[in-house]
């Protein structure tokens, strides 16, 4: 009897824990930690890391993980397929005493409907209707989670489609700002910010509430969602620090929304950032980078502020709110080579469950003094 109580209560807490893993995944619209979507997660991405070690050139490294995030999704319904399937096994078992491969073919038939082999009992009955039902139900969250996702998907990648006309490709924030000036279109520059503000808190929303729609790579090789984003904020960075002429709110305000989104991403990932950093905290563009993109902007005719020293503490006082965030999204998620993001060298960290070392690590990182050793992943 106790061992029929003990297989019961293993079996319940199994199917409990699954069911709040999959509604906290698919149905809640909010960021919450799930520890089993999050080793699941883990697992897979490192499978896939492993692979890509091999690959010679970043083109081959890109295709390597292009099914991280797909593969990610489908990994968690055979996840939680097998869990269900473990639990009911194991109430079947404590019910009717049978064998073990009778049980297990007993939660099969009943999960996928099959209707080969039939419940002994009521409360038999009563499990496997339940146990159909949640079969059923984890089908029909995936089939209305994926269109979502895919939306989601392909309204970021137009926008990350624009920045590469905009901003080249790579991605430049100081080649979006010349260009517009050059082709005679520096007032649709404030249009370009207002509708970043937009997409960042979109971004904001998604890519919290689908943690795993950061993990989807763009078709193309050489763009990603977090470069865009990284070269549309230091497009408005700046404009706000170095262009001469009245303030921008746009810019500004495109700044503000860019890095609480990114923040809020982070956080998803478990990367730690400074929530109110010190506009003289160092940062990852060094004062060197900073005069060569102010005699790009020279060269292309655009009026810049004549304190070189006040429009580097400008810049650095606006580039420090998303500096480590966007550094550290760039490796998680293996971004293409871009300057002033991806480029910068860094660990690649894991969406995992933080460990104390894990943590320590990662913090020492984000405290780092101000450095660029060179490029990550230079072009083929």
């Amino acid at each position: 009897m106790a061992l029929r109580i003990l297989s019961a209560a293993a079996g319940a807490i199994i199917v409990a824990l699954t069911l709040r893993s999959a509604i906290r995944t698919l149905v809640l619209p909010r960021a919450v930690p799930v520890v089993l979507t999050r080793i699941a997660a883990v697992i897979v991405r490192y499978l896939f890391l492993w692979r890509a070690k091999a690959s010679r050139t970043f083109a081959d490294k890109d295709r390597a993980l292009a099914a991280l995030g797909p593969t990610i999704v489908l990994g968690l319904a055979v996840v939680w397929i097998i869990l269900i399937l473990a639990g009911y096994s194991l109430i079947y078992w404590s019910i009717e005493m049978g064998t073990a491969s009778s049980a297990v073919r007993q939660s099969g038939s009943s999960l996928f409907t099959l209707g080969y082999a039939a419940p002994n009992n009521r409360i038999s009955t009563l499990l496997s209707f339940s146990q159909a039902g949640i079969g059923m139900g984890i089908v029909a969250l995936l089939i209305a989670y994926l269109p979502i996702l895919y939306s989601t998907f392909s309204e970021r990648e137009r926008a990350v489609a624009t920045i590469a006309v905009r901003a080249g490709s790579p991605p430049r924030g100081v080649e979006m700002l010349a260009r517009f000036y050059v082709i005679g279109h520096w007032d649709e520059l404030r249009t370009t910010f207002q509708e970043w503000e937009e997409l960042f808190a979109g971004l904001e929303e998604s890519h919290t509430t689908f943690a795993v729609l950061p993990l989807f790579r763009s078709p193309d090789p050489n763009r990603s969602w977090i470069t865009a984003a990284g070269a549309v904020l230091d497009a408005a960075s700046l404009r706000s620090s170095v262009v001469e002429g009245e303030r921008d709110a746009a810019a500004e305000i495109c700044i503000r929304a860019g890095f609480t989104s990114l923040r809020r991403i982070a956080s998803v990932f478990g990367i730690p950032y400074d929530p109110d950093p010190d506009p003289r905290d160092p940062i990852s563009i060094t004062r060197e980078e900073f005069d060569d993109a102010c005699d790009e902007l020279e060269e292309a005719g655009v009026a810049l502020k004549s304190d070189r020293d006040q429009a580097w503490r400008d810049f650095a006082g606006w580039r420090v709110n998303y500096d480590v965030v966007l550094i550290a999204l760039a490796g998680l998620l293996v971004a293409p080579w871009a300057p002033w993001s991806s480029d910068r060298a860094m660990p690649i960290l894991p969406p995992a469950i933080r460990t104390k070392r894990s943590v320590r690590r990662m913090t020492e990182w984000a405290e780092r003094p101000a450095k660029n050793p060179g490029p990550v992943h230079p072009p083929d």
